[in-house]
């Protein structure tokens, strides 16, 4: 039926009021009385209702029919989730029909509804779902609610008849696996999706949609009946669904859209609407969070039962006897299997022989679901008594010195709550947020991760990732050390006082109770307590001057206990957040680290002027490689003065010469930029006459640009130019390092020789997480070691313009900046700049320094 301007209007107003009337009261009456289960099956009935009336006031054919399918189809729709149908014809639609089906389509639209659409055939939905997962899962839920019964029969009948649930099944399980690891296979990010996360909600769809799929019904309860889970489990998944939903409901109201990410943004507002309050130890929002971890936790543990249970149900194995592996343990299928249901109530101390045997027995898949609903059972068993068994020490030590599975099995350990049960203080940091803005996951989950990245360094398979960090762990002795450094190393968070202190005091009592020798406990309590060490040495301080080299020799104190550091310090540091590893920093630490063995080996302290001499040789040798005449440097160097020569490498050092032996008394400035020759990113050097505001013209412009400052060097020779040089990366993501190069060299150049007033970057939003967890910035200024220098420190919330800003500050206070160095950890920023004059002898003149950048970066 086709509708004149009149009829349409009149439609487009009665059904849009009707669904906004629906919607408010549904909303009302749920925040009356929040019952999750009502509300998705009201919205989903006030769909239903509206789209009969469509249906029936157009006139369609009674030989088509309009079915629900997907979320809807099973009979639940979200505040704000589309609305998935299927129009279902008997045949192809002629031209008449497909301008009816094309206007129907949309008026749904027209009146508010959000739909996302098929029109197809009984053979079109049989063809479609042929190899196409999304099509058949959407299907599997079908569900009739207008039009021909007989022929959406058929088109379930036939859609049946051609499931493979076998095949349904196993690509279930592989999509599942592959959401898993878009997730990192972790439940505790800082911002899960309560819906795609490990635990959330689509691991409760995935079960009931392979239930369907394979006969067992569409309900926790024809789970039960048939045998697959327990009536505790059964009233724990209804319990644990009901929260998820309510979260979800809540998050949709409050996004007022299509939104399933627990952001920042909605924590502390999703935490008072569902009763959470905040206490002086905790916010609210961390309470719903542990609340919302614990929930995906459990979720997971029957996720793994359920889908083992249904795939044995699904894929009969043959009759084969289990294989003993000793009186309490033995092989069924390839999966560890207890003999019988009372193994740990009866022998508490096989609860750690459970995740021996499994990184012992590679042929070993998992564990059955008897065995682990018996360890869930069993886990309160573990008390004092138990932690005291010598047995269980042993055990549980010598899961760390296993070849393989290692990583696995803590892992496994921690998702059953064993690992914070033999390791109270391990319990109190499992599901506990970091708004350090550089932590993206749990304290237990960082912990973890790094874990595996020493893992992944002893593994050939990842030897191509950090070949060097893989070399020296294949060279280490007893790497099992470092797996527990790793365990302990945050163990302390969020207790108040230093967290690297107080966990080698844990980890100092854990070695002696489990009898490690003097020499590895030593190690590990020392790892424990300087962990960040080389970090901030690395990162923070100028590791060209030999008496910073020398300092930190002296805390590494051998080649052993450096490699054992720098192993732990590059894990820790990739295990913190994406966001955070760069290969500047990965450059920076493994000079450090080579740059302290030599000393180490050689012995005691190479002298800066040995050091100096060796930089200029390698220099000299590199420029003749190039052609460079062997004297052609001695004007240059003349000018330079030492702290240059220990600021810069060989190869860094025959660069500037070449650029410049030949122009040293340049009128213009010489600008010159590279990729980094040592990792991402680019390298520019910039001389010229030294000039006001330079610092501050150079920062201005390369954040403009697009760059983040890494690095920079700042020098002026004797005769007065400025030698600065920078390493920067990218944060456009335009991937276009040597593009920008020529534009660099050009239009740097052009504004030092009109030295315009200094241009600000593009200013930019600043983060979610800062905005929602911000942090008081904190300035310090103080001498260096030597007494003829000041170090500046700032701490801060990143920002854009955030470094233009600092150095507007100095350039107003008349100080000169020698070096700067960048550390972008996150969200956070902890800057170092060596300055020198402006006053800064004078109290009064560094309290005014720091207040006005203070200021500044408040503001």
């Amino acid at each position: 039926m086709k509708l004149d301007s009149a009829a349409r209007s009149d439609l487009l107003s009665r059904y849009k009021s009707r669904i906004q009337k629906g919607q408010q009261e549904l909303c009302e009456q749920y925040n009356r009385d929040p019952d999750p289960a009502r509300l998705l099956y009201e919205r989903s009935h006030l769909v239903d209702e509206v789209l009969r009336d469509l249906w029936a006031e157009l006139h369609f054919s009674d030989a088509l029919a309009l079915a629900a399918v997907g979320g809807y189809g099973r009979g639940e729709l979200w505040p704000y989730s589309d609305i998935d149908l299927l129009i279902l014809l008997p045949t192809d639609p002629d031209a008449v029909l497909a301008e009816q089906l094309e206007q129907l389509v949309g008026l749904f639209w027209d009146v508010g509804l959000e739909i996302g659409h098929s029109v197809r055939t009984v053979e079109d939905c049989l063809k479609e779902a042929e190899g196409d997962l999304t099509v058949q899962t959407a299907l599997v839920e079908a569900r009739l609610i207008v039009g021909n019964y007989a022929l959406f029969c058929r088109m379930v009948s036939e859609f049946k008849n051609h499931l493979d649930p076998q095949v349904f099944y196993h690509t279930k399980r592989i999509e599942q696996e592959e959401r898993y690891r878009r997730y990192h296979e972790s439940p505790y990010s800082l911002e899960p999706n309560c819906k795609d996360s490990p635990g959330g909600l689509r691991d409760l769809q995935t079960i009931l949609w392979i239930a369907q799929a394979t006969g067992y019904g569409n309900s926790w309860k024809d789970l039960k009946r048939h045998g697959f889970i327990t009536y505790q489990e059964e009233q724990g998944l209804e319990r644990r669904e009901r929260f998820l939903q309510q979260l979800r409901i809540h998050l949709h109201f409050h996004a007022r859209r299509r939104e399933d990410r627990l952001l920042f943004d909605y924590q502390t507002a999703l935490a008072e609407q569902l009763g959470f309050e905040a206490t002086p130890a905790k916010r609210a929002s961390e309470q719903l969070m542990q609340e919302y971890y614990r929930t995906a936790k459990t979720i997971m543990q029957l996720n793994t039962i359920l889908l083992q249970n249904m795939g044995a149900a699904i894929f009969p194995p043959p009759e084969q006897e289990p294989q003993p592996i000793n009186e309490r343990f033995q092989n069924a299928h390839q999966l560890l299997d207890v003999t019988h249901e009372r193994v740990f109530s009866e022998h508490p101390e096989a609860m750690l022989e459970t995740f021996l045997i499994m990184a012992q027995h590679s042929e070993l898949k998992g564990l059955t679901a008897r065995t682990i609903r018996s360890l869930w059972r069993a886990r309160k068993l573990i008390d004092d008594d138990f932690r005291n068994n010598p047995l269980n020490k042993e055990r549980f030590i010598e899961i760390f010195k296993q070849q393989r599975g290692v990583l696995h099995e803590l892992r496994r350990m921690n998702q059953f709550d064993i690992l914070g049960r033999y390791l109270p203080k391990f319990g109190t940091i499992v599901g506990q947020m970091q708004h350090d803005l550089f932590h993206v996951y749990t304290v237990d989950q960082h912990i973890l991760q790094v874990l595996r990245n020493l893992r992944r360094f002893s593994d050939t398979a990842f030897t191509h990732e950090y070949p060097f960090c893989s070399q020296l762990i294949s060279e280490f002795e007893r790497p099992w050390l470092l797996y527990i450094a790793a365990l302990f190393h945050d163990i302390a968070k969020g207790r108040g006082g230093g967290h690297s202190e107080l966990g080698a005091i844990d980890a100092e009592e854990f070695c002696r109770e489990h009898g490690l020798s003097e020499d590895d406990s030593e190690l590990i309590v020392w790892l424990v307590k300087h962990h960040l060490v080389m970090s901030n040495v690395a990162q923070k301080q100028d590791i060209a001057d030999p008496d910073v080299v020398a300092a930190f020799a002296r805390i590494a104190k051998d080649e052993r206990h450096l490699t054992a550091l720098y192993l732990l310090t590059v894990s820790d540091i990739r295990g913190t957040s994406p966001k955070v590893w760069n290969s500047w920093k990965g450059q920076l630490l493994e000079g450090l680290f080579n740059q302290t063995r030599r000393l180490l080996l050689s012995g005691g302290q190479v002298p800066a002027q040995g050091i100096i001499q060796e930089r200029k040789a390698e220099a000299i040798r590199l420029m003749l490689y190039h052609g460079i005449h062997e004297s052609a440097h001695e004007q240059l160097w003349n000018q330079l003065d030492t702290a240059y020569f220990l600021r810069h490498s060989s190869e860094e050092i025959a660069w500037h010469t070449r650029a410049l032996h030949y122009r040293i008394n340049s009128e213009e400035p010489v600008v010159k930029a590279r990729l980094n020759p040592h990792g991402d990113g680019i390298e520019v050097m910039a001389y010229t006459r030294d000039q006001r505001d330079l610092f501050a013209r150079l920062v201005g412009f390369f954040g403009r640009a697009g760059y983040n400052i890494l690095d920079a060097r700042i020098h002026t020779t004797k005769h007065g130019y400025a030698l600065d040089s920078f390493i920067m990366l990218d944060v456009t993501g335009r991937d276009s390092d040597r593009s920008m190069i020529n534009y660099i060299e050009h239009e740097l150049k052009d504004r030092l020789i009109h030295q315009g007033p200094p241009e600000a970057p593009a200013s930019g939003r600043i983060s979610r997480q800062v905005k929602h967890f911000p942090i008081q910035p904190q300035v310090t200024i103080e001498n260096d070691e030597k007494g003829a220098q000041f170090v500046l420190s700032v701490s801060a919330a990143d920002r854009p313009g955030l470094l233009y800003t600092v150095a507007q500050v100095l350039a107003t206070h008349g100080a000169n900046l020698h070096t700067a160095k960048i550390v972008t950890l996150g969200e956070r920023v902890e800057d170092t700049f060596l300055i020198t004059d402006g006053d800064l002898g004078e109290a009064t003149s560094r309290i005014k320094l720091e207040t006005e950048l203070l200021n500044r970066l408040k503001s």
